[in-house]
């Protein structure tokens, strides 16, 4: 991509981000951050990041801020901090983050970071880091999972990522090809990518508004070293790529994204499901991965690859064992068919079905958002400090929709929707 050709897609990306993923509403804040382990957002991601920045004052946001983080600085500490240190998170971005959506402010999270930054250094060390950025972040994690603003995810090329996609290219034209796809996938080839992308979130609407009017018990899951019944909770609410916030303002939290979720019952899984794609998880890749769950919560894993890491995760909290989001994406969606692995969730969850460990979005339930805790969790709703994606789905995995009765549907066939 030439960089004229690029300026032109960091523009329309921009006003992507600002008009259809946070629909910003003049007298809006915004504030740009990156992976909260990381420190905040790449500095490779600063051209967009300025671009997104003009846009949002032309849509009449009043300020616009960006949290960066070195991710040179992030291995340093590694190299020669204390050992004993790596479970201290920042003293003052917690409270500024909840702070700042307390008082309506939109939220931007650019992700462009290195999948390989920490690879090879202690893996209890990283755990603890992102251990560490979970728990202090909960607050505001809590907030989003209320949709208590608009608040989305975007995506930048960055030279670490793209020479892991694309692996022995050059690092210039794999920075470009990866440019090239995060355009295509986000629709920015389209004479007008904002007319698309209102065209591509009505056809998920109308996925998902069928679904709610099936009004499912639960959902079963047949393929290759997967068989699960996954419950889903009386007032489960599927929702699309559209969402809307307490102050009634319609934003798309992800671009790109091609699914239609809901929330888990965390007490109603059983069954054994296997991962179809691996998870990059703090800068490890966790490959060959089943879990096994019994009334909602898992008694076994196994994986061929960093099993440990899988463990360390999965030992954060109880509700990281339990499920709190189940997303169904058809095989033949565009990032599916790239035939790619980004190594990013942001782009992975959209190129197949999957389910979330740790915790549950409150608006994927009827009156979540006015719950307490324990009203949350009783009705089914999971909790935890994390919340992680991994994929399930695959040309050979069925799906079964389970009514009330105890019949089933055909829902999903070969991983394409067969209603």
């Amino acid at each position: 991509m030439s960089l004229m050709n690029l300026d032109r897609k960091l523009q329309a990306y921009a006003e992507l981000a600002v008009r259809v993923a946070l629909n910003l509403q003049p007298g809006q804040r915004l504030m740009i951050i990156g992976p909260l382990a990381n420190g905040g957002a790449s500095l490779e991601s600063a051209p967009l990041a300025r671009e997104i920045a003009a846009a949002a004052y032309r849509a009449g946001s009043p300020l616009v801020e960006t949290l960066y983080g070195d991710e040179v600085q992030q291995s340093l500490r590694f190299k020669h901090a204390p050992r004993d240190s790596f479970g201290n998170f920042s003293a003052w971005l917690p409270q500024a983050l909840s702070a700042h959506v307390a008082a309506g402010h939109a939220v931007l999270s650019i992700s462009a970071n290195d999948p390989d930054l920490l690879h090879g250094e202690p893996p209890d060390l990283v755990s603890a880091v992102l251990q560490a950025a979970a728990r202090d972040v909960r607050p505001f994690r809590e907030q989003v999972s209320r949709n208590e603003t608009n608040w989305a995810i975007v995506a930048a090329a960055s030279a670490g990522w793209a020479e892991k996609i694309f692996p022995g290219v050059p690092s210039g034209e794999a920075v470009s090809r990866l440019w090239d796809a995060i355009a295509r996938m986000c629709r920015l080839d389209a004479p007008d990518p904002i007319a698309a992308w209102e065209t591509h979130l009505g056809t998920l609407a109308t996925r998902s508004e069928y679904l709610n009017a099936r009004r499912y018990s639960a959902l079963k899951y047949t393929g290759p070293g997967t068989d699960l019944m996954l419950g889903l909770p009386d007032g489960h609410i599927w929702v699309s790529g559209r969402s809307t916030n307490r102050r009634g303002v319609p934003f798309t939290a992800n671009l790109p994204t091609e699914e239609v979720f809901t929330i888990a019952h965390k007490d109603r899984v059983d069954g054994t499901v296997r991962a179809s794609k691996p998870l990059s998880y703090g800068s490890t890749l966790i490959d060959g991965f089943s879990v096994t769950f019994e009334r909602g919560r898992i008694v076994r894993m196994s994986a061929d690859k960093n099993a440990d890491t899988l463990q360390r995760l999965l030992d954060t909290d109880d509700g990281a064992r339990r499920l709190g989001e189940v997303a169904l994406v058809p095989h033949s969606s565009p990032i599916s068919q790239s035939g790619l692995l980004y190594y990013n969730t942001l782009f992975d969850e959209n190129a197949a079905s999957h389910v979330a460990l740790g915790n549950a979005y409150r608006f994927t339930l009827k009156k979540g958002n006015e719950m307490s805790d324990t009203e949350f969790e009783q009705a089914g709703g999971n909790r935890s400090a994390v919340h992680v994606d991994f994929m399930i789905g695959s040309g050979e995995l069925d799906i079964d929709g389970v009514l009330s009765n105890g019949t089933s549907e055909p829902l999903m066939r070969k991983g394409e929707w067969a209603a």
